[in-house]
């Protein structure tokens, strides 16, 4: 007998996301388990499908968190690159706020390029930061986590 196909759970890194609204929304459509987690307390709806996780103040203790329990199956919602390369590697479908798939095979020079960013920004070589949220970003973060659903219950993975 088969076993029953792993629930498709959404994690998202809460503390500064942006697109926490959107993520309920499109989960609610596909009937999918949403877990909110945070450093701090964040409202979430009620709703039987969505939980939220309090974790401790500690450097990296959300993303320990997502990291330690995201899956083949499930999506992770960041725009955190060192988070998302543990995720990716897990076999995780891993989406940022403006709809940015991070891959298997470009999570290696994304999170390179992180690094030397950081690097100029701490030398002063750069000072300004990303360009700000845009609507269009809100837009392709809608389809991008739409088509993820799609096809992980396609590939036999199930809603909540």
């Amino acid at each position: 007998m088969n076993e029953p196909a792993h629930p498709i759970t959404i994690y998202v890194d809460a503390d500064a996301c942006p697109v926490k609204a959107e993520v309920y929304r499109v989960a609610e459509r596909h009937g999918v388990r949403v877990v909110v987690v945070s450093n701090s307390f964040i409202t979430i709806p009620m709703h039987a499908r969505v939980e939220r996780v309090v974790v401790g103040a500690g450097m990296d203790e959300a993303d320990n968190w997502i990291a330690e329990r995201a899956v083949r199956g499930d999506v992770v919602v960041t725009s955190d690159v060192p988070l998302a390369a543990r995720c990716v590697k897990a076999g995780a479908d891993v989406l940022g706020p403006t709809g940015q798939a991070f891959s298997e095979a470009a999570i290696g020079m994304t999170l390179a390029t992180r690094n030397l960013m950081d690097g100029l920004r701490s030398a002063g070589q750069i000072t300004g930061g990303p360009r700000p949220f845009a609507q269009k970003d809100r837009s392709a973060f809608l389809g991008a986590l739409d088509n993820a659903l799609v096809r992980l219950k396609r590939a036999g993975f199930a809603a909540s």
